[in-house]
């Protein structure tokens, strides 16, 4: 999971502190949210993924394949 939201905001040109500002979050929370070691709410995976212009599944899902 931490590595799709780095990637994709890596992807994106983001810094931690641009995709924080734009979902109203801390860096550390972002940092934490990329090294695993937060669980974020359903409504913070949704804002992330609306800011990085990804689907839940491009960056949350732990199927096979992914």
């Amino acid at each position: 999971m931490e590595n799709k939201v780095k990637l994709a905001r890596v992807e994106k040109s983001m810094t931690q502190q641009d995709l924080a500002k734009k979902v109203k979050v801390t860096r550390q929370t972002i940092g934490l949210i990329e090294k695993g070691e937060y669980n974020p709410s359903l409504k913070l995976c949704l804002n992330i993924a609306h800011a990085l212009r990804k689907t839940l599944d491009d960056l949350f899902w732990k199927g096979e394949g992914r």
